[in-house]
C-alpha cells in the first residue's frame, strides 16, 4: 500500500513484476540496459550517432546492448521491408505528437533517423 492515510482494498496487485514501486504508486524501470550504456557520441567506445552522421547506434553500442540483454537488434533497413515500414510509421507518429516539421528543423534526431532508414 503506498499511504498510510488511505484504507487497504483488495483489488488487483501484480505479484511477479520485477520493477519496484515508486512513491506514487507507478512501476520504475531504472535497470534498463539502455540506461547503463555510455549514451555519448564522441571519442572511442561511442555507442549513438551524431546526428550529421544519421543518429541511431553505432554497430558497437547495438553489441554492447545485445550483449547486455541476449536481445538481437540489427542496423536499420533502409532497403525496405517490414522493419522499415514499422520504423517509418511510428516514427512518424513521433512526428505527430511533438509536433516536429523535418523541413523546418532538420537538425532534430528524428528526422535525421528517418533520412538514415530513407523514410
Amino acid at each position: 500500500m503506498q499511504n498510510k492515510m488511505f484504507k487497504a482494498n483488495n483489488t488487483f496487485t501484480q505479484g511477479n513484476n520485477p520493477f519496484p514501486v515508486t512513491s506514487c504508486g507507478r512501476r520504475r524501470n531504472d535497470g534498463s540496459p539502455l540506461f547503463k550504456l555510455r549514451k555519448t557520441t564522441k571519442g572511442k567506445g561511442r555507442h549513438f550517432l551524431t546526428v550529421k552522421e544519421g543518429a541511431g547506434m553505432t554497430a558497437a553500442g547495438r553489441a554492447a546492448y545485445n550483449r547486455e540483454t541476449g536481445g538481437n537488434l540489427k542496423p536499420p533497413q533502409p532497403g525496405g521491408g517490414k522493419r522499415k515500414k514499422s520504423f517509418c510509421a511510428r516514427s512518424l507518429g513521433q512526428m505527430k505528437m511533438h509536433n516536429i516539421s523535418c523541413s523546418k528543423t532538420p537538425k532534430k534526431r528524428i528526422c535525421a533517423a528517418r533520412r538514415r532508414w530513407k523514410c
